[in-house]
């Protein structure tokens, strides 16, 4: 698989192909935080095309009125330093919607307080609602108290079936979940990838759900959930090739420091696993 294609097509996500939006993410904040912001209310998107944390974050971030909203969809295992990378991410999101010049003003320069959101739609079972903090990852230090710095990420599963107050009041949201579990529960009857997602493309449009988003984009959404799903399936085999790389070094590296102590092959077949060619090459 093409490291450098699909790494190009993940960037593009269905997720934040359905909610570039302003008036979507209006709704979406309201749903997540019980807010009541009108749909004419004033949003702008942060786009940061360059952001080295883009394949990473996946993120979607807007302003608005006074707050500054980083989401960000997440498909995989709860990534715990999640805090830390979005502290990495806020500064450069402050960057681009704040001029150097004020940063030199002696006046205090006044900012929009970040808020973020983890929309968890992974298959691993964790709470409707959980909160990870970058105070976690901190090294404890006796005596030094609450500490100086903090950063909350608020973690929302968003499953089919879950935080069933915030899909039923966002629509968009809510069907986006129904469409996901629509494309697994249709892999699970042994349908392929692509067979899946071209399927409950259909029967959403059929069934009212996402319909005009579907409907103008549908192929665009295949081609882009397949990319998303294939970038997680290349991520595990790069994982898997090097942890058995490392374990390779690792038997050639104790392979060597037992030829010299003069042990002989035979052992060190036994030991290693490698075969008898190899270990004489070794010497």
């Amino acid at each position: 698989m093409n490291r450098t294609a699909v790494n190009r097509n993940y960037k593009d996500s269905v997720f934040t192909a359905l909610f570039r939006d302003e008036e979507k993410l209006v709704s979406l904040y309201n749903a997540l935080t019980d807010g009541h912001y009108r749909p004419d209310a004033q949003v702008r998107i942060n786009t940061l095309e360059d952001v080295l944390f883009k394949e990473q974050l996946n993120d979607l971030s807007f302003t608005i009125e006074d707050r500054l909203v980083v989401l960000i969809e997440h498909q995989s295992t709860i990534n715990e330093n999640m805090p830390l990378r979005c502290l990495l991410y806020l500064a450069r999101v402050y960057e681009k919607i704040l001029s150097s010049r004020e940063l030199y003003r002696k006046r205090l320069v006044r900012i929009p307080m970040p808020e973020f959101y983890v929309l968890f739609n992974g298959t691993q079972d964790v709470p409707d609602r959980q909160v990870l903090c970058l105070s976690d990852a901190f090294r404890e230090a006796a005596g030094r108290g609450a500490p100086m710095l903090e950063l909350e990420v608020t973690v929302v599963n968003i499953n089919y079936g879950r935080s069933p107050r915030i899909l039923e009041k966002d629509r968009n949201l809510g069907g986006y979940s129904y469409f996901i579990h629509l494309v697994r529960s249709f892999q699970k009857e042994g349908l392929t990838k692509e067979e899946s997602v071209g399927k409950a493309v259909q029967d959403c449009i059929r069934q009212n759900i996402l319909k005009e988003f579907l409907t103008r984009n549908g192929s665009e959404v295949e081609n882009m959930l397949t990319a998303e799903w294939d970038w997680k399936v290349a991520e595990e085999v790069w994982r898997e090739e090097a942890f058995e790389e490392g374990l390779e070094r690792g038997k050639l590296e104790a392979a060597r420091k037992m030829l010299e102590e003069k042990l002989p092959v035979s052992l060190i077949r036994k030991v290693t696993g490698l075969d008898t060619d190899t270990i004489k090459s070794l010497q």
